[in-house]
């Protein structure tokens, strides 16, 4: 039996009838009484919607060799372009089985909505639910940054976030409707994780003037520099996060 008021991640299940019949009764009967936590549940459920429509043609697919996740990473050792190591990580994110919780609000394609959302759900899937494994780990052979130059071309220099603790430990890529995307995770001793999120502007060639919002539990720092924007997502109640936003100058 969950707990009232339900929490975010109460919420996520509840959208993806992830709940018993009780707790679903439960959220429905909350959500009838609390008509701005309905707002954002609709949200996140038209979030959703977006997704699936995106990816109804790769889902229908007939099942596919290319498609085996084994084939792809072999794949992407070899494969230098961004744009198609980019696809080939979206096919296996499809591809792999068992993914209920596979929706926009964890990954969404289209970040038109609001500023670097695409990098907030990014970690939420990857950093704080560990869906799919990273490309890339720090140790694997080179630093983060040649993992990161090996696929964005004059991309900004990792934030050195040292001070307050955090160091790159993954790398993983993703796939936007304008091209290649990135996350990499930085952790400090105690397993806290931030991430710093890069992608192509979004349509219409749209570049971000520095700013920051917030979207439940996370809070995003964004810039941008030449040919790409950039966040950094800090968990709100990181007690590290003013020494973080202080460091990126925010």
């Amino acid at each position: 039996m969950i707990s009232m008021p339900p929490s975010e991640n109460d919420l996520h299940a509840y959208i993806d009838r992830q709940l018993s019949e009780a707790d679903q009764h439960l959220v429905d009967t909350y959500l009838a009484n609390h008509p701005d936590v309905a707002a954002k549940v609709r949200a996140w459920q038209q979030d959703a919607q977006h997704l699936r429509t995106a990816l109804s043609g790769a889902l229908q697919q007939p099942t596919n060799p290319d498609l085996d996740p084994a084939m792809i990473r072999l794949r992407l050792k070899h494969r230098a372009r961004r744009y198609l190591a980019s696809a080939a990580v979206l096919l296996l994110a499809v591809s792999v089985s068992g993914f209920g919780g596979w929706h926009a609000r964890e990954m969404t394609l289209l970040s038109a909505a609001a500023p670097m959302a695409d990098a907030m759900q990014a970690y939420r899937l990857f950093a704080q639910q560990g869906i799919l494994p990273a490309d890339y780990q720090s140790g694997d052979g080179h630093s983060m940054q040649d993992w990161l130059d090996r696929y964005f071309n004059q991309i900004n220099r990792l934030p050195d976030l040292s001070g307050a603790g955090f160091k790159p430990v993954s790398g993983r890529l993703l796939s936007t409707e304008q091209g290649a995307a990135a996350m990499v995770v930085y952790q400090d001793p105690s397993g806290q994780k931030i991430s710093f999120y890069v992608r192509p502007p979004g349509p219409r060639n749209f570049l971000l003037p520095r700013g920051s919002r917030r979207d439940g539990e996370l809070q995003a720092e964004y810039w941008s520099g030449p040919g790409y924007n950039y966040a950094m997502v800090i968990p709100s109640d990181l007690p590290a996060a003013q020494k973080l936003r202080q460091t990126l100058n925010f």
